[in-house]
């Protein structure tokens, strides 16, 4: 008798790993029978991960979603599952644990019956809480393996690492192969083997298709005795997502297994509806390299999920760093050459990092690392000159224990600032908040909402709760949609994009243009920035008046008659004096010395220490603590 395959759906992560964001609620209702009407899936993935923060960012209620979301699926007898990240929770950032106990409890009560808890380093007591607090709160507790391949994550380790979850409270396991980079065989191995081990321990297999290995994977899987594979559906398969529905489908019949009909006419309906949503909207987030295959990400490791805002990154630094290579006369670099120097470092230093599994956020950790050593090496500076804060915490063991050492070149670099080692329990660092977070609610009149979910919300994504209660959220996003269709429209034309008016400031002739202005699109008003590099093709809407050409300006002097040294940020972002409210910012007057940080840059989704590379005195700051700068920016002059 052939053995019966489960599959699930895994929508959130289709649009995820090929956008930004999600369909809106009254969406995700509308496509939710057709699903279930598919009659194929046993389980689908509904929430978790970035999905709440998402709706928070659109100006949508997530608890909303959620409840409405997962309805249909609940009836229909379909078990749900969401994904979160152990410490992080839903967020990318640790969570105090009363607040990542609130959230299993919540969760279950609007509708999500398993929890997929991952922690980003393998670290297992991180998850020990998850798995509590899961079974506590009535939902299934699902503990995964985050592959990757490297010496240290061999397929014995993963078995171990199986045995641990388990031990810990884990009642599934899931294999979740972020990048695609688990070779067929191997983890075919690692599910024999867990399963000789834990014959009644149910094994979902969840694997991207970004280099090409995930069918092969799930076949492999399959014959291993995996109980339930992950699949994506047309038009969100392959690329940075999935392997497809009917292609697994037809496989696993071929070799053998027994799996339900799928209804091909409910099937073109979701098929038909998921293209709508992403022609009415979605597809202005969806980045065209998230719809390929890269074999090139192999060697690196990196989730091809990340590949949007890598190459986001990648060209803004792209233009800064060809800015200052014209500037000095040296040959100027290619995105694609930046790209392989790009790859080829991250294999440099993910190994000097610890090999933290490359999944979020520790993939943005080795990405970010990466790109500012290329950038900093191709100025002629060191390589790790520029490590930010985030990064170092989980050096030093803020985050968990690291699957391996870090470099002795960092441990010298940690020796010498004074960073000490941390080896207790990472959530102890963040003690329980929800009082806190209670009382302030009162204090604003807002409501806790049903079971308190309005406050959990709060307590999870503080800043973006804050942003849609205003409504600052909805009119942000309204703003970049309409931009971006704007643009995808060829642009506003002259008469109906107008600059911001600006302060007038001008030095020997040099014309600083706008860095905003307002379109009008469809009767609506927006205000959009914009930027200007060197091969942007935005055309100024204030240019010099005729017969002026825009120069440099002159090197400012001190007051004593010696030139000014100019401090210019390494990247674009947002500019802080501090990184804390506790912290003291340097300010006029004060001496530095070589080495010294003077500022900090969030950029890239972390902030950036930035050091001093001269000696003096401080005598001007020329931006605002919060003010979105660009690279190369001038922001601090020394004598």
């Amino acid at each position: 008798m052939a053995r019966a395959i489960k599959l699930s759906l895994v929508y959130r992560d289709m649009w995820q790993s090929s956008g930004k964001y999600m369909p809106r609620v009254d969406q995700l209702v509308r496509v939710a029978q057709p699903i279930v009407d598919m009659g194929v899936f046993s389980r689908v993935e509904t929430n978790g991960g970035g999905f709440e923060q998402i709706c928070l960012l659109y100006g949508e209620n997530p608890n909303k979603a959620v409840r409405e979301w997962t309805t249909p699926f609940n009836k229909a007898g379909i078990q749900t599952h969401m994904l979160e990240r152990g410490l992080n929770g839903i967020r990318m950032s640790p969570v105090p644990s009363d607040v990542r106990r609130m959230m299993f409890h919540l969760k279950k009560k609007q509708g999500t019956d398993i929890a997929r808890s991952f922690d980003g380093l393998n670290h297992a007591p991180n998850l020990q809480k998850s798995f509590e607090y899961a079974r506590e709160g009535g939902m299934i507790a699902q503990g995964c393996l985050c592959i990757t391949f490297s010496p240290i994550h061999t397929v014995d380790y993963y078995i171990k690492l199986a045995d641990t979850l388990i031990d810990y409270g884990a009642e599934e396991i899931c294999i979740k192969d972020m990048a695609g980079i688990g070779r067929p065989v191997s983890v075919g191995k690692m599910i024999k083997g867990i399963k000789e081990r834990h014959p009644n321990t149910v094994v979902q297999y969840h694997g991207h298709s970004t280099p090409g290995f995930s069918v092969a994977t799930s076949l492999e899987a399959a014959r291993a005795g995996a109980d339930y594979i992950d699949v994506g559906m047309e038009p969100l398969s392959y690329g940075t997502g999935h392997a497809d529905l009917l292609t697994i489908h037809e496989m696993l019949r071929d070799a053998g297994f027994s799996l339900p009909d799928i209804n091909m006419e409910a099937y073109m309906e979701v098929r038909s509806l998921t293209q709508e949503f992403i022609d009415d909207f979605l597809g202005y987030y969806i980045n065209e390299r998230n719809r390929k295959m890269n074999p090139l990400l192999i060697g690196p490791g990196l989730p091809g999920g990340m590949m949007g805002s890598l190459m986001a990154d990648l060209e803004n630094n792209l233009k800064g760093l060809n800015k200052w290579k014209a500037k000095k006369g040296q040959p100027l670099v290619s995105q694609e050459e930046l790209l392989i120097k790009l790859f080829d470092e991250v294999k440099y230093t993910w190994p000097k990092f610890g090999y933290p599994p490359l999944v979020t956020p520790y993939s943005q950790y080795v990405k970010n690392a990466s790109i500012m050593n290329v950038i900093q090496m191709e100025k002629g500076k060191k390589r790790f000159s520029m490590i930010d804060e985030n990064t170092w915490g989980m050096l030093m063991g803020k985050s968990g224990k690291l699957p391996g050492p870090i470099g002795d070149e960092l441990q010298a670099m940690a020796d010498a600032e004074g960073r000490e080692k941390f080896e207790g329990n990472p959530q102890d660092l963040y003690p329980d908040e929800l009082p806190k977070f209670r009382q302030q609610m009162i204090e604003k009149g807002w409501e806790m909402g049903q079971d308190d979910e309005e406050l959990f919300e709060f307590a999870m994504h503080p800043p973006q709760y804050e942003d849609y209660k205003s409504g600052k959220a909805k009119e942000k996003f309204n703003a970049d949609l309409a931009a971006r269709k704007a643009a995808k429209n060829g642009g506003a034309t002259a008469a109906s994009a107008t600059p911001v008016v600006v302060p007038a400031k001008q030095e020997s002739g040099t014309t600083f243009q706008p860095k905003s202005m307002w379109i009008d699109v469809d009767g609506e008003r927006f205000k959009v920035s914009v930027s200007y590099g060197e091969d942007d093709a935005v055309t100024s809407p204030l240019p010099p008046s005729k017969g002026e050409s825009p120069m440099a300006a002159p090197v400012p002097k001190s007051s004593s008659g010696g030139p000014m040294i100019n401090v210019e940020s390494p990247l674009e972002g947002k500019f802080f004096l501090t990184k804390s409210s506790s912290d003291k910012a340097v300010k006029v007057g004060d001496k530095v010395k070589e080495g010294d940080t003077i500022f900090y840059v969030e950029s890239m989704k972390v902030i950036n220490a930035v050091k001093a590379d001269d000696a003096g005195e401080i005598v001007e700051i020329l931006v605002n603590h919060g003010d979105d700068i660009e690279e190369d920016d001038v922001v601090m002059r020394l004598k």
